[in-house]
């Protein structure tokens, strides 16, 4: 890693004392603001600039509202190296009262106000591409309420047990957070369709428009070595796109709670290993139906000090799937002891430019089957899966467009637990892992913030869109329910309890504008917990049972300035 980050360095230092800054437009960071949505929509009425299937993020590139590359005359012989500027972005946020957001490009889930900072040049030389855009995160990390000194002995355990397989502490910290990191920067070579190289960037897999089951834009980018493909390479049975990386993830070193206390008495300290990942996802789009995509990606992670050095060591994605392949003459020691974690998803997206619509899904499942008759009996165990939908009415009387767009993500356990997890004789409903948590692996995050799906452990989401957008500006209302961390609800037993599960209902005002060279996108989000943390009302009996309420804002604005001439 010292070795990756000294030969970055002296790569920059080259680029800057001896070329002269020009203006410079370049592919887009997965789930940029605006920008991702807009082109997206795009390929909704057939005007795509893309050609992708979306599957596959960061992707090429933003020459739809801006100039690319300006020519630059060198003293020297490199006529064809293009060098620029890319687009400054600033994200600030300021919550109240409680954690809110994800996909955010490592904000921390925590109230107070917080801001993201990135910005850098871009450096092209016949197949050699170089960026350095580095960012930084500034957030207060206030303190928040719990409701743990209301728990027993038995909850405080099955809190804590979910903590010990899991990142994701409350709060980063006793004070405030700096995070300064490499962020969306890449040395790669590229040959045709193909490149190859190391990144610290984000990586988006699979169809979803506001989260992703394996690696989105929710928490920090990670080191990485990369093979993929940075645009849709073209076949005789259509294009496809595929990306494999190795990469090196860290947990945060922060005790999950609050309260010291509890920690000393149930919290399993990390051992401050790093975890080694190994992923590949493949998508597939047949040149016989158009607008139809469809992919799979699997991920491995393990902590280094138990990983061995041979090839399904540094590639296990090429293992079986079957845990009984590795059960030699009989031998029943336990697969997942040598403490690697493996999630499998599937996905698909259909787009439909004739009536401007697009469906799409991602279905996961983490942990090996034993057997594919396991498999086919038990398709629900350690699964999660995301659906959606974008639909655009065009109104040719104002020029304008409405788009209803819509997402699910769901990654409570599923009833089958009783079963899984229990006998006839003694069923078990409490269940086991959720969604990104594993032993010892402990959560598919980087430091404490999940690769995928960001909105808590055991939680769904339900989010609805519907905007009038023009280009990219659009005014709209976000509609939001999230049922937090129903994996612990139902594993604590709060269900025989007074207490009831608790759920966000939110409602935001959207409103993104572009003036010239400078975009801007805001959101106002009300945000109203009913038995927020579980909490129990001073009135509260268990004939008549009541819950504490909170009503929460948060305020967002992303601006994103272009320093190039605007198209015309």
């Amino acid at each position: 890693m010292n070795l990756f980050r000294g030969f970055l360095l002296s790569v920059i230092g080259f680029f800057l004392l001896t070329i002269p800054w020009v203006l410079f437009g370049q592919s887009l960071p997965s789930g940029f603001p605006l920008i991702e949505e807009f082109q997206r929509r795009k390929q909704l009425v057939n005007n795509d600039s893309v050609g992708a299937s979306f599957f596959l993020r960061p992707i090429e590139s933003i020459d739809s509202l801006y100039g690319i590359t300006h020519e630059i005359d060198l003293p020297f012989s490199l006529n064809e190296l293009e060098v620029g500027v890319l687009p400054f972005i600033n994200m600030t946020r300021i919550l109240t009262g409680r954690p809110y957001g994800w996909a955010d490009y490592g904000l921390i889930p925590n109230p107070g106000i917080q801001t993201y900072i990135s910005g850098g040049i871009h450096a092209k030389y016949t197949f050699i591409n170089f960026t350095f855009r580095p960012e930084f995160v500034l957030a207060q990390n206030a303190g928040f309420l719990t409701s743990l000194e209301e728990f027993n002995e038995l909850e405080l355990r099955r809190r804590f047990f979910l903590w010990n397989i899991g990142d994701n502490p409350e709060r980063y910290g006793s004070g405030w957070y700096f995070k300064p990191w490499w962020g969306q920067s890449k040395l790669t070579f590229q040959f045709g369709a193909f490149e190859i190289g190391g990144s610290t960037e984000n990586i988006w897999w699979g169809p979803g428009q506001f989260n992703a089951l394996t690696f989105s834009n929710n928490a920090q980018g990670f080191p990485h070595f990369t093979i993929n493909t940075t645009k849709p390479a073209n076949t005789f049975l259509g294009n496809i796109e595929l990306q494999m990386i190795m990469g090196r993830l860290e947990n945060s070193g922060f005790a999950p709670s609050q309260n010291e206390e509890l920690n000393d008495r149930y919290f399993t300290p990390f051992t401050g290993d790093s975890r080694y990942t190994n992923a590949i996802t493949f998508t597939w789009s047949p040149k016989w139906v158009k607008g139809f995509y469809f992919g799979f990606s699997r991920t491995f992670q393990q902590y280094n000090a138990s990983r061995g050095n041979t090839f399904y060591d540094w590639f296990p994605i090429f293992e079986a799937f079957q845990k009984k392949n590795f059960f030699a003459d009989g031998n029943s020691v336990d697969f997942d002891a040598n403490g690697r974690d493996q999630t499998v998803t599937i996905f698909g997206r259909l787009v439909i430019p004739k009536t401007k619509s697009e469906l799409y899904f991602e279905y996961g499942r983490r942990d090996h089957a034993f057997d594919w008759r396991e498999y086919i009996l038990n398709p629900e165990h350690a699964r999660a899966f995301i659906f959606g939908f974008n639909q655009l009415f065009d109104i040719p009387e104002i020029g304008k467009t409405i788009q209803i767009r819509s997402e699910v993500t769901h990654q409570q356990e599923s009833i089958n637990r009783i079963l899984r997890y229990g006998t006839a004789e003694i069923p078990y409903i409490g269940g086991g892992n959720s969604w990104h948590t594993h032993f010892p692996a402990r959560g598919f995050v980087n430091y404490g913030q999940p690769l995928g799906v960001g909105i808590g452990t055991g939680s769904n989401l339900q989010t609805v869109e519907v905007s009038l957008v023009e280009g990219v500006d659009k005014m709209g209302l976000l509609f939001e329910r999230l049922a937090n961390n129903q994996d612990f609800y139902y594993k604590a037993l709060l269900q025989f309890t007074e207490r009831k599960p608790w759920v966000d209902l939110s409602l935001g005002f959207l409103y993104d504008k572009q003036f010239n060279n400078l975009l801007l996108s805001s959101k106002l989000q009300l945000i109203h917990a009913r038995n927020y943390q579980w909490q129990l009302d001073p009135t509260s009996t268990p004939d008549f049972p009541k819950g504490k309420n909170l009503t929460s804002v948060m305020g967002q604005v992303s601006a994103i300035y272009f320093w190039n001439k605007k198209k015309e």
